[in-house]
């Protein structure tokens, strides 16, 4: 039987676009406060006036490590309380190693490891002191399967399962779940360095997902029971062949 997540505050990264902003959304509706958190002040503070008085805005930006490690005490002075902590932030990088630009590499694993991993450690401590609280990753299907044209984000989503694997092992006798959403292809600004034939191809064929049924998994992995944790929910375009 689902949970309910009525009165219940999340946090999510990256939450000004794409999947976050969905999530978002698709959280709000279903009864919870959301502290969106992102580093583009403008775009956040549009999204937070279409998604109404549920939505609270927290800009931070996830490369200035002094801003992570201040994040919950700004999330707790928004909002009051924390439950559900989402690791949505990330950035694609792909194309051959030989031809890759490694300043290109260092932006992208700093996001999609060193700045995701750290948001965590900023919040878990006060999820174990409560005894209670979900954190999450966005990661990716590239995360289990190695994929040959994108072999540096595949690297940075290997490290983060191994995070989210080890992690939940450590917590969990806190009362903390510790989970990933592992998704395909999906329409988001990530995929804007994809080469245009391959993008029109995926569209075509209907190889992509759209930012909603991302955020549908999310809500079911949130709404499980607290005696059960979703560890990881792969979800694929039904034509991706992976």
């Amino acid at each position: 039987m689902a949970i309910s997540l009525e009165n219940k505050v999340a946090a999510i990264t990256g939450a000004a676009s794409g999947i976050g902003l969905e999530c978002a959304r698709t959280l709000i509706k279903a009864g919870a406060k959301v502290v969106l958190i992102d580093r583009a002040e403008d775009r956040l503070m549009q999204r937070v006036e279409e998604l109404g008085e549920n939505a609270i805005p927290l800009v931070v930006d996830l490369m200035e490590p002094e801003q992570v490690d201040g994040m919950l005490d700004g999330i707790l002075k928004k909002a009051g309380r924390l439950d559900i902590f989402h690791a949505n932030a990330g950035a694609y990088v792909g194309g051959p190693v030989a031809e890759g630009d490694p300043d290109v590499w260092d932006k992208v694993l700093n996001l999609n490891i060193n700045a995701a991993f750290r948001s965590v450690r900023a919040v878990l401590p006060h999820f174990i002191e409560q005894k209670s609280g979900d954190v999450l990753f966005t990661s990716s299907i590239a995360g289990m399967i190695p994929v040959a044209w994108e072999p540096i984000y595949t690297a940075s989503k290997f490290a983060v399962q191994a995070f989210v694997h080890s992690t939940r092992r450590q917590v969990s006798k806190h009362g903390v779940r510790v989970g990933a959403v592992l998704p395909g292809p999906v329409v988001t600004a990530l995929l804007d360095d994809w080469p245009k034939a391959k993008m029109d191809e995926a569209l075509a064929n209907g190889s992509l997902m759209q930012p909603i049924e991302v955020a549908e998994a999310v809500l079911f992995m949130l709404t499980r029971p607290r005696n059960v944790t979703v560890r990881d929910l792969v979800i694929l375009p039904s034509n991706v062949d992976l």
